[in-house]
């Protein structure tokens, strides 16, 4: 890998991705790294709001209605395409979701660790609440704090760095379009091309379990509502 491409991709929900947005254009970098923020299909106040942050932070924004009439959630297309540009550029892919708040070295620091580590297939930092503590998505690295290691359990895209060798050996061209998300077809991929995967616990970023998704906070308030919904929408397919 000689660069990074950052993505992070955005169904309104848009002070939390501001707030995500103003954190990545401030990391500090030693390497060369882009950084897109591809609107799904937000509303047009907020697809507004991003055009200004666009131009405020000098991040690229691309508008998923201007590329396809699909309704959101369009993250495989998101995967797709960034994988593409990724592999032109021999950068690896690093993806940053709308409800996570990185610190200025994150980004540096997760590439660091991927880069010295030839068998990494994907590198992930982990998720914190605002008291500092581990929550959800990796509630099962608790007691493995300031630590590198390997998991064969999935790791969450919330803040993860894909390898360009990883990328190579797996196109996702390949995923199932008829799920929603791909973070656990992704990650037991990359264990299956032959890579390990490592989190990073020495590296805690700040997440909003759903921040991006609020709909699925009814899993929480009203579990019953969250299951119903699912189930007829045919939501979040893992």
């Amino acid at each position: 890998m000689k660069k990074i491409h950052i993505i992070t991709p955005v169904k309104d929900s848009i002070e939390l991705t501001l707030k995500t947005i103003e954190a990545i254009t401030h990391s500090q970098f030693r390497i060369p790294y882009t950084y897109t923020v591809y609107n799904d299909f937000s509303t047009p106040e907020n697809s507004a709001i991003l055009d200004k942050a666009a131009q405020q932070y000098g991040f690229n924004l691309v508008h998923l209605s201007d590329l396809t009439q699909n309704p959101s959630p369009n993250y495989l297309f998101v995967l797709q395409l960034s994988q593409e540009k990724a592999l032109k550029e021999d950068a690896g892919l690093c993806i940053v979701e709308s409800d996570v708040v990185v610190h200025p070295d994150t980004l540096q620091r997760l590439f660091d660790e991927a880069q010295q580590r030839p068998d990494c297939g994907i590198a992930a930092a982990v998720t914190v609440d605002d008291k500092g503590l581990i929550n959800y998505p990796y509630l099962y690295a608790k007691g493995e704090e300031n630590k590198v290691f390997t998991t064969r359990k999935h790791l969450s895209f919330c803040c993860s760095l894909l390898t360009t060798a990883f990328m190579q050996k797996f196109n996702f061209q390949r995923l199932d379009p008829s799920k929603s998300w791909h973070d656990v077809t992704i990650s037991h991929e990359s264990l299956k091309q032959g890579f390990n995967n490592y989190l990073c616990t020495t590296l805690p970023v700040f997440h909003q379990p759903h921040g991006s998704r609020p709909w699925k906070q009814l899993k929480y308030s009203n579990p019953l509502k969250y299951y119903w919904l699912k189930l007829i929408h045919r939501r979040d397919k893992i």
